[in-house]
């Protein structure tokens, strides 16, 4: 529900050298091609078609490398650096996909070396959301801050953790799932598809929003967004969001829950991590900023964050939304492809 304002620079005032990131989803594949200032030269997407196996996805992803040289009338070989976000989760340290829910059938692939084979470059790899994560303290809404954590609202919850110029990993590759943190620990908590019991993704990815409006609609006398649904339009948070603006209380109540749910899972980052940021990106974003639902939704974050953490924390860590939509995985590889050799 956020939209991408892409900006093409012409190549002629580019800052070389140049990098290309490619961003891999479970329906799309997007894919950028950028300066040394992380400005957008040229961008690609196609369908994942998933369905088709891993080797037929890293081979379009290695042609659309050469696409994006082509569309910027460079050689491929111009290009420095290639970097690869994917969905985990993952080894890093082998290039391996362990298992992608989105991406039925692609357990343990060798995904960095095949896009690597298909595209002529070695290929830096990363979580797709601490790609996002990258973007945003590259060139976002995080380039004034030396720390931040990202949190990616979608199907599902992602997230990112940058301190310095360098992402938080872990020692297995599973640092930031933050979709997985425990916000209740009741016998009653809600799971996500993982099957996980009262994490975040239970409460506040677009899954969970559909499943609790679901519930609620059952119950509900009446309202706009009771009569869109029973007039038979397809729950959505787009369509939770757009009654909601309407003034739909229901509709609202399910969006300043979501919010709850996020601000305490945020409050355990916070006093875990102790962040100069924290960005809230992804699909989910109701309009974001530039929204009076979006607003209300920060504004509902930051006050359970007030009413949680440390005075200090609460007071000083800044909570905003993240700014480049869509496009911040794909810039954000490249800027770990940029990293790998600028060191």
């Amino acid at each position: 529900m956020s939209i991408t304002k892409r900006f093409l620079l012409p190549l002629a005032k580019a800052r070389l050298p140049l990098y290309a990131g490619v961003d891999l989803g479970g329906t799309n594949i997007k894919s950028a091609l950028v300066d040394d200032e992380g400005r957008m030269v040229a961008f690609h997407t196609e369908p994942t078609h998933a369905d088709r196996g891993p080797e037929d996805t890293a081979a379009r992803m290695g042609r659309t490398v050469h696409t994006l040289a082509q569309m910027a009338g460079i050689a491929t070989s111009d290009i420095l650096a290639v970097g690869l976000g994917t969905p985990g989760p993952q080894d890093l340290a082998r290039g391996v996909i362990l298992r992608a829910g989105n991406l039925p059938g692609w357990d343990n692939f060798p995904i960095r070396d095949r896009l690597a084979a298909h595209c002529g470059h070695s290929v830096t790899y990363a979580n797709d959301a601490t790609a996002a994560a990258y973007g945003e303290f590259w060139v976002g809404s995080g380039r004034d801050y030396d720390s931040l954590i990202l949190l990616t609202l979608g199907t599902g919850v992602g997230g990112g953790i940058i301190i310095g110029n360098a992402s938080i990993d872990g020692a297995h590759s599973h640092a930031s799932e933050f979709g997985h943190i425990i916000v209740d620990p009741s016998a009653t908590a809600r799971r996500c598809p993982f099957g996980h019991s009262g994490d975040l993704e239970a409460y506040c990815s677009a899954t969970a929003l559909k499943a609790r409006a679901a519930e609620a609609i059952q119950q509900a006398a009446g309202g706009t967004l009771v009569d869109a649904v029973r007039g038979g339009e397809e729950l959505t948070p787009i369509l939770v969001s757009r009654e909601a603006a309407a003034g739909d209380p229901l509709a609202m109540e399910l969006i300043e829950e979501t919010a709850r749910w996020l601000g305490i899972g945020i409050v355990t980052l916070m006093h875990t991590l102790d962040p100069e940021a924290v960005l809230i990106g992804g699909a989910m974003t109701f309009g974001g900023e530039e929204a009076p639902v979006g607003r209300a939704f920060m504004e509902r974050v930051r006050a359970e964050v007030r009413a949680r953490a440390f005075p200090l924390l609460a007071e000083k860590t800044i909570l905003r939304y993240a700014s480049l939509g869509g496009d911040a995985g794909s810039i954000g590889a490249a800027g770990f492809a940029r990293r790998s050799v600028a060191g």
